[in-house]
């Protein structure tokens, strides 16, 4: 068997050998990243560091750089996924680092907006929203306005307007997308928001009184840093339900200055009385009004027109 170093010597000496070592050196210095690089440290790279270093020239330039060479992220083709290659100078020698492209911050940062979302039976439609997307147009811009007025009070977790919206008007206009974007915004703050569609949240707080997570669940809802409450007043509401339940939430909130948002097709008056009758048809005057003192203390009214977008 040939000895290794002869063999190397042999590969090395061979005219074929340097001529492709040769034609992939310049097409490696040609590359405008590598340029770059050199002239950059050009007081402090010589022949003798690119020749060491050629391997991580070659490595460099044969990957994707500001995603030119990926069709996205899933077919990145990088040898660290969604990473692109920097080269820097480590003592002396040329190297590599690699950070995140500009692909992988962006999912990552819709990633982490979804994580500080938790949303209880509402739409994933309606949860990707983007406050550009809403479209304030006249009917529309007092309700614009008042979502941007919360938000630029909002500077942190622990910095937050006392009061929420109460986003009112007919059916489709968009009060459930405003909710969603406002939560988007919000997460982009690292401020959680739990997102509530009620009809469903009430029908599982009944089986809840079964497998025994009520209070636990009802913890988990009173307590959020951001509650929204999507289409309060579409369902059927026992007197159960609107104390127990409602009024529970609604009253450790408002001691405690949690913003809460609700969406209805109710006007403030309207909700009042659909709250004040139970399903067995009893009239509950006081009890609606307890609960709406506090759906008052806790939101800004704001009246939502325009078309139903639902149907365009």
């Amino acid at each position: 068997m040939e000895p290794i170093g002869k063999t190397l010597k042999r590969v090395v000496n061979d005219p074929g050998f340097s001529s492709r070592y040769e034609k992939t050196r310049n097409e490696v210095l040609n590359h405008p990243g590598v340029q770059e690089f050199l002239e950059a440290h050009a007081d402090e790279v010589d022949k003798q560091t690119v020749d060491r270093g050629l391997s991580k020239l070659l490595e460099y330039t044969e990957q994707s750089h500001r995603c030119d060479k990926c069709k996205d992220l899933e077919h990145c083709i990088n040898y660290l996924k969604g990473h692109e290659p920097k080269l820097v100078l480590v003592r002396g020698n040329i190297s590599l680092e690699y950070a995140k492209c500009h692909r992988k911050v962006d999912r990552d940062s819709r990633r982490k907006a979804e994580a500080m979302i938790h949303s209880m039976h509402m739409p994933k439609e309606v949860l990707s929203a983007e406050l550009e997307g809403f479209e304030p147009d006249p009917e529309r811009m007092e309700a614009f306005r008042a979502a941007n007025r919360f938000l630029a009070g909002a500077l942190g977790p622990h910095e937050l307007p006392a009061k929420g919206l109460y986003l009112y008007g007919k059916f489709g206009v968009g009060k459930s997308y405003l909710l969603s974007a406002i939560a988007n915004e919000l997460a982009e703050l690292d401020i959680r928001t739990v997102m509530v569609y009620v009809p469903e949240f009430l029908r599982e707080m009944k089986q809840a009184i079964g497998d025994q997570t009520l209070q636990e669940k009802i913890e988990y809802v009173k307590k959020a840093p951001v509650l929204m409450l999507d289409d309060i007043g579409a369902e059927s509401m026992s007197s159960w339900a609107r104390d127990e339940v409602l009024g529970t939430i609604l009253h450790y909130r408002m001691a405690e200055k949690l913003p809460t948002f609700m969406t209805s097709n109710f006007g403030y008056s309207e909700l009042e009385h659909h709250l004040t009758y139970s399903q067995r048809g009893e009239k509950e005057e006081v009890k609606a009004a307890r609960v709406m003192e506090r759906v008052r203390a806790l939101t800004l009214p704001v009246r939502l027109d325009g078309k139903n977008r639902r149907r365009s």
